[in-house]
């Protein structure tokens, strides 16, 4: 009986002391009037441009929370946040401190060029080691609008250390096929991670690190293998139209600089040696480009082999990317060449050789991806045809040779065939 009244008072004690602090929770909480107006001001100092909040209140049940919903930032391309929950520490909280432990957000819209307009002063990554700023970020359904308004969705959830360290972190592509999703693992304390990438079907694996100089500007270095990629697949999976179809394997250098995480993302360069074995180059006939002197290359060609270096550039202005020392082969035909993409606009030049290697044939591409201009100057196929611009004087044998190599690729006519002999009369 002594025993039940002890749990009994227990119990009591336990109630009492959650309904104070119940009271005390709802006492110092601040209205939503307050709160909306503390959150508008403290989002326009932080980035600089109005934030418009369709409506934002407190949660009570089942835990307390600050929900914000249709907030937007006044740009003629809005950043616009369909729901935002934050759930706040409680001991912080009966502080009259605001920290959280755990956002949510579903549904947003981020347009690239909007990011640009903003002044955002976050605080750095070099600042206050021992505080913990947000336990976890989870989102949904974030919507991502590239400058040329190619929108790409993602979901993901960060794990932070101290001093916004991811401990854990996962991006995906909701709903694409083959798993396309990059995750980030800490190593210890280190400021070092361990990258696993899906995407294509295969893996670029690998690991980051960053350093801080004493002047506080960051450093970033990274290296990934990417292995039996899917180079059509893994495009789609960002919403781009692939130029070649093909598996991928080599290995990726990348580098970043700056102050601030932002000047991180847009200072990022990437060089990836890579070798592809049999492929198909998309809406692009080279065969038809050579023989229509550049007016006709709509078609597809099938290669035996590719290999290159690919070079990609962060700027403000978007990302640059080179080809160097690019070699195809498809069957009697190989090309080499370099090319380089910026701002939707190509400019590429490159040798085509025909029989082993002998005849090389200039190749240039212009303009727009959408509208490429391929140009093959008439004297090259003119000098190739008539043996004045190759290999002169070295004999007939090698000249015939070319010269029936260079007839059956230049001429879609097929060759006449020979006329059966005529038979002697009175024979059956």
């Amino acid at each position: 009986m002594q025993k039940k009244r002890k749990w009994t008072v227990a119990a009591g004690s336990i109630a009492a002391v959650l309904g104070l602090a119940w009271l005390a929770l709802v006492v110092f909480l601040p209205s939503d009037e307050d709160l909306a107006a503390h959150a508008s001001a403290e989002l326009e100092s932080r980035l600089g441009v109005p934030v418009a909040l369709g409506a934002l209140h407190w949660q009570l049940l089942p835990v307390p929370a600050v929900v914000i919903e249709d907030a937007a930032t006044d740009q003629p391309r809005a950043i616009t946040v369909k729901k935002l929950t934050a759930y706040p520490n409680l001991g912080a909280l009966l502080a009259r401190r605001l920290q959280f432990d755990r956002i949510e957000l579903d549904g947003a819209v981020v347009p690239q060029l909007s990011l640009r307009a903003l002044d955002a002063r976050p605080p750095g990554l070099a600042s206050d080691v021992a505080a913990t700023p947000l336990e976890r970020f989870v989102f949904r359904n974030l919507t991502w609008i590239s400058r040329h308004g190619v929108a790409v969705v993602y979901d993901g959830e960060i794990d932070f250390d101290a001093n916004w360290r991811p401990r854990q972190a996962r991006v995906r592509r909701p709903g694409f096929q083959p798993a396309t999703d990059l995750t980030l693992t800490r190593q210890g304390q280190e400021d070092r991670w361990t990258t696993r990438i899906n995407v294509g079907g295969g893996t670029a694996h690998g690991e980051v690190a960053l350093q801080i100089r004493d002047s506080g500007r960051m450093q970033l270095e990274g290296r990934l293998q990417p292995a039996e990629v899917d180079v059509a697949s893994a495009i789609a999976a960002f919403n781009r139209k692939p130029v070649i179809a093909g598996k991928a394997s080599g290995n990726t250098q990348l580098s970043a600089a700056g102050s601030t995480v932002g000047e991180l993302a847009q200072s990022l360069h990437t060089r990836t040696a890579f070798t592809m074995g049999h492929s198909t180059l998309l809406r692009f006939d080279l065969d038809k480009a050579i023989r229509s002197l550049g007016k006709e290359h709509a078609g597809q060609t099938a290669l035996d082999s590719v290999t290159g270096q690919m070079d990609t550039q962060n700027t403000p202005q978007g990302m640059v990317t080179t080809y160097t020392n690019i070699k195809a082969s498809s069957g009697v035909l190989s090309a080499s060449g370099q090319a380089r993409l910026a701002n939707r606009q190509i400019e590429a030049d490159f040798a085509v050789d025909l029989v082993d290697g002998v005849v090389g044939v200039p190749l240039q591409l212009s303009g727009p991806v959408d509208k490429v201009a391929v140009s093959v100057p008439r004297g090259a196929i003119a000098g190739a045809v008539l043996g004045t611009a190759v290999l002169p004087g070295v004999g007939t044998a090698i000249g015939a040779r070319l010269g029936a190599k260079l007839g059956n690729i230049f001429n879609p006519d097929p060759a006449p065939q020979p006329k059966p002999a005529s038979k002697p009369a009175g024979k059956p």
